[in-house]
């Protein structure tokens, strides 16, 4: 069954429960006295060392991880709570409700604006 390309663009590998970007910052969290180069991370966690730089760099952009050159350590404790939370609310939606289809969406959106 073909995905849509924004959670194509938005998940690192398919048929984990875990996401690369949760174990990375499990890693990442339960070190935090701590930072790591790309290779270290990516050998701790058996991501490849390419998923883990663009991982990483996703993290980054919603500051959950540091970056200091060749180096990467977590983020603010706050922030990442905040994320967490948001994202066990999110899970927990999803396991009551189901699951949104992004295709019924748009295809709603195409029949309100024919008008029907």
């Amino acid at each position: 069954m073909p995905i849509d390309i924004e959670r194509f663009e938005r998940e690192g590998e398919f048929g984990s429960e875990e996401t690369n970007a949760a174990r990375i910052l499990e890693f990442l969290a339960a070190n935090d006295d701590k930072a790591f180069r790309r290779g270290e991370i990516a050998a701790e966690t058996g991501i490849d060392a390419d998923t883990v730089s663009s991982v990483l760099h996703r993290l980054k952009t919603r500051d959950l991880v540091r970056h200091k050159r060749p180096y990467w350590a977590v983020g603010d404790p706050e922030r990442l709570r905040e994320a967490s939370a948001t994202s066990d609310s999110l899970a927990a939606l999803n396991d009551r409700l189901g699951t949104e289809d992004m295709d019924e969406w748009r295809e709603a959106a195409e029949r309100s604006d024919d008008g029907e």
